[in-house]
């Protein structure tokens, strides 16, 4: 059953559904109990604006969650001071939530402007206003005092007043640009962060976007049957991301009812790593993109830090021992966990090994071995979601004839099913995950060719497959390495970096009509690197 819509709108107000009385609710709560877990299931309801002091839930309610915003971005809960207020007087737990939305053009204007992200590209300016999101959700949060709830949950789904643009992968994608915007702004206010959702409107909004790392609180719609709101603590989520709460809304259809997923206690929940969309190089998990190098007199591998405006921060050594490998990758978040990881080539077996990052520019050990035999590869590239399912994936060249493969990853470290997507492709001496270079929505492969020197872009599908070359550079072969570390100077454009035969590293970068602006100097020396991804 399709979930209620958290609010109905009307001309001139947004009008929240009223409470009834719960007497009944002894009965829900009977219906619900279950097996003896590591933390009891708690019972609660979440509220909103009009839902204030005459119609609050009963006291029977065992937590709150309570809306910041009145149905729409940069409106404010006039009751959510008395309603924390009830929830403080009846010793009842709290966390908050805020609609996230799509901006209306004077938003666009008012906001696209601030943030962290450039506002040359429109998508620079819908993070921005996303980020205003955040923050105006955290001011809210502030204005009531001594208020800290423990999680701010991020309502995604349609609605008939102010709706998200929908229909194409590249809408979908300036979604995803709005709601990373306002995660990085709750994440910068000290927020903990989730989202709301279901799985259609998650699909009709953002597509296949999967968030593993990020908590979820699922809806149910209406209680058809004791299990429904059980069922979504242990179904697959719309973004797949580990469910924490559960909503339903009673038979009548005039009031939510929330549950906790085992174990989840209704804690404090740790701020998620960022993984930015339509990139593989977020190492350390700040929102800026980042470069990681192999330093060939000592095999350290030192991480680059993006600084978000087009420069690299000092290096700083995240290991040690890494000369043994004859390729190196940043593909993604590889496992499921939330964080991007390293792909690695071992020489002396073959075998390739996927060590977990740990969201801060470090590791989660033990490494996990995820291929053998991979010596007959010329070429390891991650590419983002190139099949279109929400997976990072890679695509790897076969040596002996030139054969391009797609290896769609599964979420968890492993592999479907390989398939051919090319031939040929000895012809390039650099193979590149770019990102979305075409401005499309969809993950592209730039590939430099050997007896040209032309740069190619190769676009994908969103399908798992490729389509036409379309030349966007001559003269690449003076460049002895090029390395696709997504958007590094903030515009949320897709940018490549290129170190000449003199060690300098530049940085090119791309505009939103899909060319190049002048190329940029980062800095000096890199020579003494012999990896560069």
């Amino acid at each position: 059953m399709s979930p209620r819509p958290r609010s109905t709108v009307v001309p001139g107000r947004i009008r929240r559904l009223a409470l009834v009385p719960l007497a009944a609710i002894g009965l829900v709560l009977a219906l619900l109990v279950a097996p003896v877990a590591q933390a009891a299931v708690l019972v609660g309801n979440d509220v909103s604006w009009p839902q204030c002091p005459a119609s609050f839930p009963p006291t029977t309610s065992q937590f709150l969650v309570v809306g910041l915003t009145n149905g729409l971005p940069f409106t404010r809960n006039p009751c959510v001071a008395t309603q924390v207020e009830w929830a403080a007087d009846h010793a009842k737990p709290t966390q908050a939530y805020t609609m996230a939305g799509f901006p209306t053009s004077a938003q666009l204007t008012a906001y696209g402007s601030a943030g962290p992200w450039s506002a040359t590209t429109r998508g620079g300016r819908l993070s921005n206003v996303g980020y205003a999101e955040g923050t105006y959700a955290a001011a809210t949060i502030r204005s009531v005092s001594g208020w800290s709830p423990r999680m701010v949950w991020i309502d995604v789904e349609p609605r008939p007043a102010q709706p998200w643009p929908t229909g194409t992968a590249l809408r979908r994608a300036e979604n995803r640009d709005v709601v990373e915007g306002l995660m990085r702004g709750l994440r910068d206010a000290g927020r903990s962060y989730g989202l709301y959702s279901y799985n259609s409107g998650w699909q009709e909004i953002v597509g296949s976007w999967r968030l593993p790392g990020v908590p979820v609180w699922a809806a149910s719609g209406r209680l058809d049957y004791p299990d429904e709101a059980l069922d979504k603590c242990t179904q697959p989520s719309f973004s797949g991301g580990p469910v924490r709460l559960s909503q339903w809304v009673n038979d009548a259809g005039t009031l939510d009812y929330d549950r906790t997923c085992e174990p989840y206690a209704f804690t404090t929940l740790p701020v998620p790593a960022a993984t930015l969309s339509n990139s593989t190089a977020d190492f350390d998990g700040d929102w800026r993109n980042d470069v990681v190098a192999r330093w060939a007199a000592t095999g350290q591998l030192k991480l680059y830090s993006g600084t978000g405006t087009g420069s690299l921060a000092l290096g700083r050594t995240i290991g040690t021992g890494w000369g043994g490998m004859s390729a190196l990758e940043t593909p993604g978040d590889l496992n499921g966990d939330g964080a991007a990881d390293v792909l690695a080539r071992e020489a002396s077996t073959a075998y390739l090994w996927l060590y977990p990052g740990n969201g801060t520019g470090g590791w989660r050990l033990p490494r996990v071995r995820v291929g053998t035999a991979w010596n007959g590869m010329s070429a390891i590239v991650g590419v983002g979601d190139l099949s279109g399912d929400g997976r990072p994936d890679i695509v790897a060249r076969r040596a002996s004839d030139g054969t391009l493969f797609l290896y769609p990853g599964t979420g968890s470290s492993g592999w479907q099913p390989r398939s051919s997507i090319g031939t040929g492709w000895n012809r390039y001496s650099a193979i590149l995950g770019a990102g979305d270079v075409d401005g499309n929505g969809t993950a592209d492969l730039l590939a430099r060719e050997s007896a040209t020197g032309y740069l190619w872009l190769v676009p994908g599908t969103g399908t798992g497959s490729l389509g036409t070359r379309v030349r966007v550079g001559t003269g690449w072969n003076g460049m002895t390495a090029l390395v696709a570390a997504g958007d590094l100077d903030g515009n949320r454009t897709a940018d490549l970096l290129a170190r000449d035969a003199s060690g300098r590293l530049w940085l090119y970068p791309r505009t939103e009509t899909g060319g190049w602006a002048p190329r940029v100097l980062v800095s000096t020396g890199w020579n003494i690197v012999n990896a560069l991804f």
